[in-house]
């Protein structure tokens, strides 16, 4: 990939660029210009509320999970560039990173990242349940591990998986407690950690040539020249995992065809898929937005109806 081809990590445009200079750094450090990982994070919690069917009752935990995405989403960003502010300054696409670039210090990047969590805190006091204090708490030792993990994995995305689809059992235990029936759950969760390898290994595509170069490993890299087909397997893992999910709530045939749409979507990005196109990398995966979006009116759609 060219220098003039590299899609850069962050880009200074719209609300960003308006921001006063002096804020913006830590704006771009918690990646609040990117709403995609967001909404990724939060989509699997609503997920789980619908599909237990705590919707359209609960919309003000709705409200708080996404919340809570949002600013440990923010907190997640600003530890992994902590941790990975000498890598970052070796590859293109990151070196222009707060941390990495020298906009934000140390010390101040450790104080906005205990801001973001307090927030977070602040989301679990809101909740007022002592059974989702303790199902989120216990995302706490793989959120701390994931940025060490491509430097002793070929499967880092795997990891981010167990991380990005935690809000997965937090929606679910904010409306049942303990899950007298925890199968749907643990499949539907399954399936979303399928889906994250899937999405994050198309988002790495944009960086292999640069992580071959310094030693970052990644699925891409290790799918070498099957990535299609293994996201292709990703996403079938995760269709058929949604799918068992919804046959444990709801046996019929017809709750199944909830499900039509975001495989439908998840197919079109395999079957569109540009491997070495690093724009049509990052466009397929911020599609994941709309992904989740499907794969959230099909479970409310089974949830509510049951």
């Amino acid at each position: 990939m060219t220098a003039p081809d590299i899609v850069p990590d962050s880009e200074h445009r719209g609300f960003t660029a308006a921001l006063p200079d002096a804020l913006r750094p830590y704006w771009l450090l918690a990646r609040l210009d990117r709403p995609i990982g967001w909404q990724l994070l939060f989509w699997p919690g609503a997920w789980g509320m619908a599909l237990a069917g705590g919707l359209p009752e609960r919309w003000s935990v709705v409200l708080l999970i996404l919340i809570g995405a949002i600013a440990m989403r923010g907190a997640g960003c600003v530890y992994n560039d902590i941790v990975d502010r000498d890598l970052d300054q070796q590859v293109a696409r990151t070196r222009a990173r707060p941390l990495a670039s020298g906009a934000v210090s140390l010390k101040a990047a450790w104080i906005w990242l205990f801001m973001l969590c307090a927030v977070g805190l602040l989301v679990l006091v809101g909740l007022d349940s002592l059974t989702v204090t303790i199902v989120s708490f216990a995302s706490i030792a793989p959120v701390a591990a994931y940025p060490f993990m491509k430097r002793i994995t070929w499967w880092p995305q795997l990891w981010l998986g167990i991380v990005f689809s935690w809000a997965l059992p937090v929606g679910w235990v904010a409306v049942t407690g303990w899950p007298e029936r925890p199968l749907p759950m643990v499949l539907l969760y399954l399936g979303a950690l399928l889906w994250v390898i899937g999405y994050d290994t198309i988002y790495a595509l944009q960086d292999r040539e640069d992580d071959a170069l310094v030693g970052i490993r990644s699925s891409a890299r290790r799918l070498g020249s099957h990535v299609r087909g293994g996201v292709g397997g990703f996403y079938l893992g995760a269709v058929a995992l949604w799918a068992a999910a919804i046959w444990a709530m709801r046996p019929q045939p017809l709750a199944l065809a909830a499900l039509l749409p975001v495989a439908l979507h998840l197919a079109w990005q395999v079957a569109t898929l540009r491997e070495a196109d690093g724009d049509d990398a990052l466009a397929k995966f911020r599609s994941n937005r709309f992904a989740g979006l499907l794969m959230f009116l099909g479970c409310l759609t089974v949830g509510a109806a049951g």
